[in-house]
């Protein structure tokens, strides 16, 4: 299976159906709650102008990438329940390596929450290293631990 780039619109609300489904084991675990909430296809739209999205077949898996200064910042990465284990995300994370070479950024950034200790775990596996941890706004300890990798 080959990441591609997803610009048409009428991709959006499979996308947002793989979204909600891939986060939907976080509802009630993570406070404060997912931005997920907050997605509409006009984000993506707006997501697909700033940034890129890249999909894994009908979708079963997704990623966006930000380009910010000094790293390519990783979000919503998402794999539907039918096709984990499979190897997606390493292979969404080697896209987004290949897209920060490309445009000549020197490293890769995510985040994920405090509480997701699977997400960390799998992160640490595909060599990003923790670099700080911040607060939601109204929260006075960390909620989000954030993550880089060097891109070679």
């Amino acid at each position: 299976m080959t990441p591609q780039l997803a610009t048409d619109p009428a991709v959006w609300p499979p996308i947002l159906a793989l979204l909600q489904e891939a986060f939907a084991y976080m509802e009630g675990r993570i406070d404060p709650p997912s931005s997920l909430r907050d997605l509409t296809p006009e984000a993506l739209t707006r997501q697909a102008e700033v940034g890129e999205i890249w999909i894994i077949g009908a979708p079963v898996a997704c990623v966006f990438l930000t380009p910010k200064p000094g790293r390519l910042y990783i979000g919503k990465l998402a794999v539907a329940a039918s096709h984990r284990g499979q190897g997606l995300s390493r292979l969404l994370i080697d896209q987004a390596e290949t897209r920060a070479r490309e445009m000549g950024i020197p490293a890769l950034e995510l985040q994920t929450r405090v509480e997701l200790v699977e997400n960390q775990a799998a992160f640490r596996t595909m060599g990003f290293v923790e670099v700080g941890r911040t607060a939601h706004k109204g929260y006075d300890r960390p909620t989000s631990i954030t993550y880089r990798r060097a891109v070679f």
